[in-house]
């Protein structure tokens, strides 16, 4: 076989693995959620509770996809969009990335990814759930209001939570806590009272102590440079559960503690803000 025959053989091949990998990819992953929503005509008598129920849903869902709903009124004849299950449409941030969401939303990435429809970059994409505002329900079951602050004394915030973009990159991220800026070897406090479930070094927190609450709720103390508790241990309010460090991949080049409030949602721990949880000094 010439050279020139050999060159076109191996293009063809590789042109046909290509397309049968594609064409696998396509059947693995379904349709996306947001291609698969339903149309209902609302008749007499039904009301947005009456609809959720018929389809298995809340009505929170039904509200937030439908935002003609938000003054919970309803006519006959009107249509309002139906999805197969609960959750809700989020636009996601320019440069943010299926991990992202993952890390802000409490759902594995690899999930997200698929019933999206397997897209590579996230653009409008169904997150499932039954919650998923952080931080607006305060004063109800999701919030912590912790007893004291996570440091000696009040420091500046180095990075607070959410969305930011990366200066150097252009890449959106999501931020899961806050980071305080504090020397390294500060005492870490915990912010109430709880049992330690976690303290050990955990990827990208560096040196991390997890203090559970109870209730579905959790605090996060990370970058630490040693430990002064181990797990199975209660803590109280104050008690110190490690030191300020620079351990694992920190956001900020200043040493801090970074601190996050998760609370156990059906789709898995959601961070929430801790400003809206720690104490007003």
């Amino acid at each position: 076989m010439s050279s020139q025959l050999l060159f076109i053989f191996l293009v063809s091949l590789i042109t046909l693995i290509i397309n049968f990998a594609e064409a696998s990819l396509s059947q693995l992953c379904p349709t996306p959620v947001l291609s698969r929503l339903q149309r209902h005509k609302i008749v007499s008598g039904e009301s947005i509770s009456s609809i959720a129920q018929d389809y298995n849903l809340i009505p929170e869902t039904l509200i937030k996809l439908n935002p003609n709903l938000k003054r919970k009124s309803i006519w006959v004849g009107q249509e309002i969009l139906v999805p197969p299950f609960n959750g809700i449409r989020i636009e996601v941030p320019n440069g943010a990335t299926w991990n992202d969401l993952a890390k802000a939303y409490g759902i594995r990435a690899d999930v997200l990814f698929e019933i999206n429809g397997c897209a590579k970059i996230p653009t409008v994409v169904y997150i499932p759930g039954v919650d998923w505002q952080i931080g607006e329900k305060t004063g109800q079951n999701d919030y912590m209001g912790l007893k004291r602050y996570p440091l000696p004394s009040v420091t500046r915030v180095g990075l607070t939570y959410g969305w930011h973009r990366n200066p150097t990159t252009g890449q959106s991220f999501f931020h899961g806590g806050i980071d305080l800026l504090a020397q390294v070897g500060t005492s870490v406090l915990a912010a109430d009272t709880g049992r330690v479930i976690f303290a050990a070094q955990e990827g990208t927190y560096g040196f991390l102590v997890v203090v559970y609450h109870g209730n579905g709720r959790q605090t996060r103390y990370a970058h630490l440079n040693r430990f002064q508790v181990k797990i199975g241990q209660t803590v109280k309010e104050g008690d110190v559960v490690g030191y300020v460090g620079k351990t694992g991949q920190p956001d900020l080049l200043e040493p801090h503690l970074h601190f996050e409030v998760r609370y156990k949602f059906p789709v898995g721990w959601v961070a929430q803000d801790p400003v809206t949880h720690l104490p007003k000094l």
